[in-house]
């Protein structure tokens, strides 16, 4: 494959408006983004990115990316608590989300998945939450939000489990990090893969092959900020959605497709697995 990180064209810190794209997973309840939050909306807007999905960790987390979606019409939410804080959640939280889940921009679960890396929380509790996830989606038709640290093996488990329960899942692996044989068993059971700024860092050819690999119907773009700030950002905290047209250029780039042409593939698959998010004229 050709060198994709030299066709990472812009390096501004200020970057001109764009092809428009949706973030379609960002925390912009994190308190990084305090005091700051209307500066980088703007910059957003400069950047072309029309929409944002704010990613919920936890009950409370969930209610503040709901405030934003209330505020900001540009917002939309998802709620859910995150495997990695399964241990927080009180009697009662879980009931919150799935009331949260009925707000007109709720428009997604999560984030939900599993993490054995970070050894927060017991793996067996996790595995309760994620399954708590999956079925409110199998109830509701609401996608839900995977993260997967260290943990192949068991989401693919859970996954297969839940598509022969109930047939095609409708959710998205966040951040994908996985090998091909991952991506392909994940599409086979219906769900979609998001790419965010780790698929520009330098030594990361072999991500950049699986993105290459991924049917143009079935990928997604995002920031997960204010983390994993893009390559030749990678410096710049916190991470932000203005950044995230460097991860849409090396996307495309890998798929040897224009840019414009990938971006609105993207918006086009955001709204299809996102379905109650307003689609703008």
């Amino acid at each position: 494959m050709r060198d994709i990180l030299q066709q990472c064209r812009s390096t501004q810190l200020v970057i001109e408006f764009m092809t428009p794209l949706i973030d379609t997973h960002a925390h912009l309840d994190s308190d990084q983004f305090d005091g700051i939050r209307a500066t980088i909306l703007e910059q957003t807007q400069q950047a072309g990115i029309q929409q944002m999905i704010s990613i919920g960790c936890s009950w409370g987390s969930s209610q503040k990316c709901l405030y934003l979606a209330n505020r900001f019409d540009q917002i939309f939410a998802s709620v859910g608590i995150h495997p990695n804080y399964t241990s927080d959640a009180e009697p009662g939280h879980w009931d919150r989300i799935v009331e949260m889940a009925k707000h007109p921009k709720a428009v997604a679960l999560g984030e939900t998945g599993l993490d054995r890396y970070w050894d927060f929380c017991p793996i067996e509790l996790q595995r309760d939450y994620f399954d708590r996830h999956i079925r409110l989606s199998q109830q509701t038709d609401l996608p839900f939000v995977v993260h997967m640290r260290d943990c192949e093996d068991d989401i693919l488990e859970m996954l297969t489990e839940a598509y022969e329960r109930g047939g095609p899942l409708r959710g998205v692996m966040h951040s994908f990090t996985g090998d091909p044989n991952m991506a392909q068993a994940c599409l086979e059971m219906g769900m979609y893969i998001s790419f965010a700024g780790m698929v520009t860092f330098k030594k990361n050819d072999a991500l950049r092959d699986v993105a290459a690999d991924i049917p143009l119907d079935r990928i997604l773009v995002e920031t997960d900020c204010p983390y994993l700030s893009p390559h030749p950002l990678r410096s710049k905290r916190p991470n932000q959605p203005a950044y995230m047209v460097h991860t849409a250029q090396c996307v495309a780039d890998a798929k040897e497709m224009a840019l414009d042409r990938f971006a609105s593939q993207t918006i086009a698959n955001t709204y299809r697995l996102f379905s109650k998010m307003t689609v703008l004229n």
